[in-house]
């Protein structure tokens, strides 16, 4: 499996517009590409707007080719362009070893 790792910085006063679009970017995710098994958003430091997601994909092409052509990935970046500081995300891509259940 493919696991991906997204950080970044959300703008000042673009929080609430930030969060509305990566919701419909994940669910839209895990709901409409067999190739994603799930992807978690998660809040690193609310005071600095810092934000990571991690993503598990079949494999790196149900990421780089599945993932980015499918229709609601054009609306995700849409969005960061108008609500992540430039030049903050940061993108860590590798491989699943294994994982526990909580």
């Amino acid at each position: 499996m493919h696991a991906v790792w997204v950080e970044l910085e959300v703008l000042p006063g673009k929080v609430e517009e930030f969060r509305r679009a990566i919701a419909a970017n994940a669910e839209a995710t895990v709901r409409d590409e067999p190739g994603c098994f799930s992807f978690d958003v998660i809040e690193l430091d609310p005071e600095r707007r810092r934000f990571a997601f991690y993503e598990i994909y079949r494999d790196r092409d149900a990421f780089v080719v599945e993932h980015r052509s499918a229709a609601h990935y054009g609306a995700w970046k849409a969005a960061v362009a108008e609500t992540v500081v430039p030049g903050s995300q940061t993108i860590t891509e590798g491989r699943r070893l294994f994982a526990e259940r909580a």
